[in-house]
């Protein structure tokens, strides 16, 4: 049977030459990067290598690059970590309700603690406004949470003006840009951010491997600890075989971003033009131009999305109902309940999201499949 991939957006396929690059840290160069002797020295070069690989891409310096081990644990060290270092000087911090659950929940945490959460609502595409933002600040908020690109809807937040305020208001801006590291240009300067989250395995890296940038200067307190790693902001012995993969995922990512992008934006608009020429009563989630080039969210009428999923499944097309941390929940997506969708539309949403081996065929293939599955389930 043939296999189509449509689900990058939860997990991509690590490029080969990852692999390649990664193999020699699991046998020859396996030292433990904090010993002293050559073996560990060697390890630590390369971790070296990669933070510096790593800042120049995003436009920052290498000790602004803490290595974690993916998205969530940056975006809860960001969220924690500021929050524990602040607490003296404020409770008070604004996110929106479309966040990915990896902010969501530190964010209901701190509120247990104490910490008081404004979580702003966003436009029927999924928009964050960078007025009411800046309305929200008070005189104790110490964090701004937005993530730069919607993991389901592949909205794209206008983050740069939102830091412009923050920055103006003397309030640190954190942005989970875990969708768009290594598929947008990425300039920390640029979008006026003082963290930003990433995480290897969304741009063709291995899974359990992220980073935090934390620019220089900013209050943050450590989020683990234990020994003296990362400047003493995160203990624990260095993933060196998924730094390494990291590094070499985020330069081949960056050298192909242009072209891909173009690739990917074309396959992307012909799956949004067949499906609304072809299926009735569908509608596009999340805007229409300001959106991820390979994010494709359609709601499909009077049919259940996870009864779509398993029929496409069964003809080996591989495509999502929304965030895939929270695939087992039976709720319908808490961002399409914040585009103001019915639970009913919310629960008939179908996320397809391209990558680096998408094919013209592929996605002729489904658009063809999608027709006809369509139909025998609203019959």
């Amino acid at each position: 049977m043939k296999r189509i991939y449509l689900d990058y957006a939860a997990t991509t396929p690590v490029d080969p030459l990852v692999v390649k690059a990664m193999l020699a840290f699991f046998s020859e160069k396996f030292g433990n990067p904090s010993s002293i002797h050559s073996f560990g020295q060697e390890a630590k070069k390369a971790i070296e290598d990669v933070r510096e690989k790593i800042a120049a891409i995003l436009g920052a310096v290498p000790e602004e690059i803490i290595f974690t081990s993916g998205g969530t644990e940056s975006n809860n060290f960001a969220l924690l970590g500021v929050a524990a270092a602040l607490e003296k000087k404020g409770d008070h911090i604004i996110t929106s309700a479309i966040e990915h659950h990896a902010v969501l929940g530190p964010c209901g945490f701190l509120e247990k603690k104490g910490f008081k959460i404004t979580r702003l609502g966003v436009d029927k595409s999924g928009l964050v406004s960078p007025e009411e933002v800046k309305a929200a600040i008070t005189d104790k908020t110490i964090l701004i949470s937005v993530m730069h690109a919607n993991n389901e809807i592949g909205t794209i937040q206008p983050i740069k003006e939102i830091g412009r305020i923050a920055k103006e208001r003397g309030v640190y801006f954190h942005s989970d840009a875990v969708q768009t590291v290594g598929h947008l240009p990425i300039s920390v300067d640029d979008l006026n951010v003082d963290l930003l989250s990433l995480s290897a395995h969304k741009f063709y890296g291995p899974k359990g491997i992220g980073a935090l940038y934390v620019r220089k200067g900013t209050h943050i307190e450590k989020f683990l600890h234990g020994a003296g790693q990362e400047r003493g902001l995160r203990a624990s012995t260095h993933n060196t075989s998924g730094i390494v993969g990291m590094g070499k995922a985020l330069e081949i990512s960056a050298a192909k971003l242009k072209k891909e992008t173009i690739l990917q934006a074309k396959l992307r608009d012909q799956m949004i033009k067949q499906i609304e020429k072809n299926i009735p009563d569908v509608f596009l989630n999340g805007h229409r131009t300001k959106r991820l080039s390979n994010n494709i969210n359609f709601s499909f009428k009077g049919v259940e999305g996870d009864t779509l999923l398993v029929n496409l499944d069964l003809l080996g097309i591989a495509a999502s109902s929304g965030s895939a941390c929270s695939s087992t929940s039976l709720e319908p997506s808490h961002v399409l309940m914040a585009c103001g969708l019915s639970r009913e539309i919310a629960q008939s949403a179908i996320r397809f999201s391209l990558g680096r081996w998408s094919t013209a065929g592929e996605v002729d293939y489904l658009l063809g499949q999608l027709t006809r599955i369509v139909k025998k389930l609203r019959s």
